[in-house]
């Protein structure tokens, strides 16, 4: 295999905001800014089970107008505990036409990029 999975990258009005949840809401402390702004997170050593991805959130100009076409899952074995963690740093849940009895949270970050926290008993 040659491909590696290297990161993922989100369009944001604000990458400064947006990083600022995120790298509380995942707990890394590596962070660049980019050469156009971007705001770039990474995980430290021991920061994460997940290996060397990145987060790069870049300015565009237009807003969100619908749900994302891609979006990011995370699994967790507190997952009540961690859906009230994210909705103290901001984020909020999100329906999606998902059943009462599912395994997974929607939930929104600050600029409502849909992602979903996934019960990871």
């Amino acid at each position: 295999m040659t491909l590696t999975f290297s990161g993922a990258v989100v369009d944001c009005a604000d990458p400064a905001v947006v990083a600022d949840f995120w790298q509380a809401a995942l707990g890394w402390t590596g962070r660049d800014t980019g050469p156009h702004g971007e705001a770039v997170l990474y995980p430290r050593d021991g920061e994460t089970v997940l290996g060397p991805p990145s987060l790069v959130f870049q300015r565009v100009p237009e807003g969100k107008a619908v749900k994302n076409r891609v979006h990011l899952d995370f699994s967790s074995s507190t997952q009540a505990a961690d859906v009230a963690r994210l909705e103290g740093l901001g984020a909020r849940r999100v329906d999606v036409g998902q059943g009462a009895h599912e395994t997974f949270v929607v939930m929104a970050d600050v600029e409502g990029n849909e992602f979903c926290v996934l019960r990871g008993d």
